[in-house]
């Protein structure tokens, strides 16, 4: 029975040989694009976490200058004119200067007048001049390949030791 061939078996003919390697070769591009889409995307969110936490801490920074003195460190600065902020190795400071953090990201705070109506509420438009409190605003800028990507994170601080 040996060297004889079976009725109907037969081999892999060329064109079922090809077909499959198509087909191979499409689910690997496919998977080996997902995984560069989901890297490129995890890299862009380390970005975004890294903006995020330079504007929880430039925040941070414009507290502790309202705790270092409201009139030296915030009453000083014009109402509308960013700026940027230093670390010496043992304070933080004010500065005009284009700093990049850690090469990438620019780092701006600005401090704005704050209106309040008759009923003491923060208004966006009139009302009295309240020159104890102040909207800060923390805004980081860093390059993307489709250009420069920007957020800000506003709060208000208040000269808590007033007397």
């Amino acid at each position: 029975m040996t060297g004889k061939r079976k009725i109907g078996a037969k081999g892999f003919s060329l064109v079922e040989v090809v077909i499959t390697a198509s087909i191979f070769l499409v689910v690997i591009l496919g998977l080996t694009g997902t995984f560069a889409f989901a890297v490129k995307g995890s890299l862009e969110n380390v970005t975004k976490v890294q903006a995020s936490f330079l504007e929880e801490e430039g925040l941070e920074v414009a507290r502790l200058m309202r705790d270092a003195g409201w009139d030296e460190n915030i009453a000083v600065h014009p109402s509308g004119e960013p700026f940027r902020i230093l670390f010496d190795g043992s304070a933080w400071q004010a500065t005009f200067d284009n700093a990049l953090v850690d090469g990438v990201f620019e780092r701006k705070i600005t401090f704005s007048d704050v209106y309040r109506d008759s009923g003491q509420n923060i208004v966006s438009s009139g009302g009295t001049l309240d020159s104890n409190t102040r909207k800060v605003t923390v805004e980081v800028s860093w390059p993307t390949a489709s250009g420069t990507t920007t957020r800000a994170l506003s709060t208000y601080i208040t000269n808590i030791f007033t007397d």
